[in-house]
């Protein structure tokens, strides 16, 4: 199975579940917080969801990322 993730999508998603901020995950990536949201947009596009929270739990339900 193919996952709806890009690899930076993942990491973007797995360091919010480790409870980073935007400008930590920025910091930890080397890219700018501007990115960061725009990485979190998209998948929060891909998923139909409004918001981070939603977005999380519904990649966790689909098995993309894990607690």
């Amino acid at each position: 199975m193919r996952s709806i993730l890009t690899k930076r999508e993942r990491e973007i998603f797995n360091l919010l579940v480790a409870n980073l901020s935007t400008k930590e995950i920025a910091d930890e990536l080397y890219i700018s917080e501007k990115t960061v949201r725009n990485h979190i947009s998209n998948v929060m596009q891909k998923l139909g969801v409004k918001g981070r929270a939603q977005a999380v739990c519904e990649l966790i339900r689909m098995n993309e990322i894990e607690l």
